[in-house]
């Protein structure tokens, strides 16, 4: 049959019509996460300029927008409350004064963002000042309210870009309680991320129809803490068995992550910018789209390496009264030192950096046994003037002091997982005597994480590295002399990390239920431990610390040439 002109001029008009409701929608999502305090590219602690910083996040924002448009999707992941001095500044020395890391937060024009264990810990009174400030939603659905029952902050958030719906649900590591004191986050409760993420993508099906779901998770990919309460790091758990995840965006264990996994054919982008402003995670969603239905659907993600990116001028005038500010405060001299001291000393016996530490705790709370490691890999304090900046490599968290109460024999208990986690057990003197392994650069780092390596001042003992994990410890005597007993209950100082499960060496080692921890505490400090560092630097004005020399490794015929192979296996000639 022939068709008559007009009839063919119809098809054709709406056979064009149809084509032209079919489209392709690109949308840029970016995350930063575990600022730290990086806003700008000086190091307020060792007085030098810094790689990335958000100067140089907020060029890359800016020509992603030129060129994307109103298709940019901007998230930050928490942890942005501690690290640099600046943060300290505002928090504690200035608190009346806008947070920094909201104003940033702010002039930058994030969409969304999640609270991290960090900000937590700086307390109520920082972190509900720091949320109202900013003017983006902050997310946390498996934060939960207990006057209420009901998320503390926002559970999730929804954006419309170019007529697609994005949904981002925000959850924080549930294991706050292992780590802060119940002070900090009194009123609050923290749930299982996997449950809680499966619960959040089910109703925001239901009720929003978002045509991407995104998770923003303040939690690490796996492993870390886990308890029958709480799972630190469930990123990878929650990208595998919660289905409705296009992309989860995640932080908290710094370590650069770039993954597309595949579970059965549902793929799931997986990107993790590490810490410090360093690099920005960056997932691009392409979306196919008929009649406004959502027919296609790709998503690919990578990092961005912004570290020597140019600085964004205008946000560096934006903030030049607040730089001056800090600037000065960190500048101010406090005393002087007349011996450089360092953390590396800290590994292989006494060191004059832990134990100037070792030192204070004992004397700030009259304790009889401190527990005290190297917050810092390599660090150093060098001889001569010491400034407010120096303070943060000397301590470098808002911990504060405790007391708690121990037997004899859990101080020894504890120590034996200290230095199991620490040392290696040699079997002939040319064996590591620390515990190590390669790196994928082939280089020699610690196996474990070297700021829960605690040693002891106030007892002095001996450290046998022939011996297996577990029987390594012999304690000799109190260091006064008196006799050290497994039976008597002692006052043990540490810092707050420590005295609340941190690390469980309390918990594991030295086999104290973590709910009896609270009522082992007898002695909190008002202050945090840096505060009372720079008061006695400030006191003495010239100081000279030295070992203690209260603990040995044993046998010193094997332990002094592994000593010195080791540590430049670990740090060079």
């Amino acid at each position: 049959m022939k068709l008559k002109p007009l009839t063919i001029a119809l098809l054709c008009a709406l056979s064009s019509n149809m084509a032209a409701k079919e489209s392709i929608v690109e949308i840029t999502v970016l995350q930063t996460s575990d600022v730290h305090g990086c806003f700008f590219p000086y190091d307020f602690i060792n007085r030098k300029p810094m790689h990335g910083s958000m100067a140089r996040v907020s060029s890359y924002v800016k020509a992603v927008r030129k060129s994307k448009g109103n298709n940019v999707l901007l998230l930050d992941n928490g942890d942005i409350l501690q690290g640099q001095p600046t943060c300290y500044y505002c928090n504690y020395i200035k608190p009346d004064m806008p947070n920094i890391a909201a104003e940033v937060v702010n002039y930058m024009g994030y969409d969304a963002q999640t609270i991290g264990n960090h900000d937590v810990e700086t307390g109520h009174a920082v972190y509900d000042k720091w949320a109202s400030e900013v003017k983006c939603p902050m997310l946390g659905a498996n934060v939960i309210d207990t006057s209420t029952g009901k998320p503390y902050f926002k559970p999730y958030a929804m954006f419309m870009r170019d007529g697609v719906r994005i949904a981002v649900i925000g959850m924080l590591t549930p294991a706050i309680p292992n780590w802060l004191n119940i002070r900090l986050w009194e009123g609050m409760c923290f749930q299982n991320i996997v449950e809680t993420a499966a619960q959040w993508v089910e109703y925001v099906k239901a009720h929003e129809h978002p045509d991407v779901i995104i998770g923003l998770f303040h939690s690490g990919l796996s492993g870390g803490i886990t308890t029958d309460a709480y799972e630190e790091n469930a990123a990878l758990r929650a990208a595998k068995e919660v289905e409705g995840f296009d992309i989860i965006l995640f932080g908290h264990d710094h370590k650069a992550h770039d993954e597309t996994i595949d579970v059965n054919g549902r793929k799931v982008v997986c990107l993790n910018p590490s810490s410090n402003a360093e690099y920005v995670s960056e997932a691009t969603i392409s979306i196919k789209t008929r009649d406004g239905k959502v027919i296609g659907k790709d998503v690919t993600g990578r990092l961005v390496d912004v570290r020597n990116l140019p600085v964004d001028e205008e946000f560096m005038l934006k903030f030049k009264n607040e730089i001056d500010s800090i600037k000065t405060f960190t500048d101010r001299k406090i005393g002087t030192f007349t011996d450089t001291i360092r953390t590396r000393d800290s590994y292989f016996g006494n060191s004059a950096f832990c134990d100037f530490i070792h030192n204070l705790q004992l004397k700030v709370t009259g304790a009889d046994v401190s527990f005290n490691a190297p917050l810092s890999f390599d660090e150093s304090i060098n001889a001569g003037d010491v400034r407010v900046s120096d303070l943060f490599n000397l301590y470098k968290y808002e911990n504060q002091i405790y007391t708690l109460r121990m037997t004899g024999k859990e101080i020894h208990d504890y120590l034996e997982m200290s230095y199991a986690m620490w040392t290696d057990r040699m079997m002939t003197p040319n064996d590591h005597i620390m515990l190590m392994e390669r790196d994928e650069h082939g280089s020699y780092v610690f196996k474990n994480l070297a700021f829960n390596f605690d040693s002891a001042a106030g007892i002095d003992y001996e450290v046998d590295v022939t011996k297996p994990a577990g029987e390594k410890v012999t304690i000799l005597r109190m260091s006064d002399g008196t006799p050290f007993e497994p039976t008597k209950w002692y006052k043990v100082a540490m810092n707050s990390y420590r005295g609340n499960g941190g690390g469980e060496l309390l918990t594991k080692g030295a086999g104290i239920p973590h709910d009896s921890l609270p009522e082992r505490i007898i002695y909190e400090s008002e202050r945090d431990q840096r505060y009372y560092l720079m008061k006695e630097i400030e006191n003495n004005g010239t100081m000279n610390p030295q070992p203690n020399h209260n603990w040995r490794f044993v046998p010193a015929e094997w332990t002094r040439t592994a000593i010195r192979r080791d540590r430049e296996l670990l740090f060079g000639k």
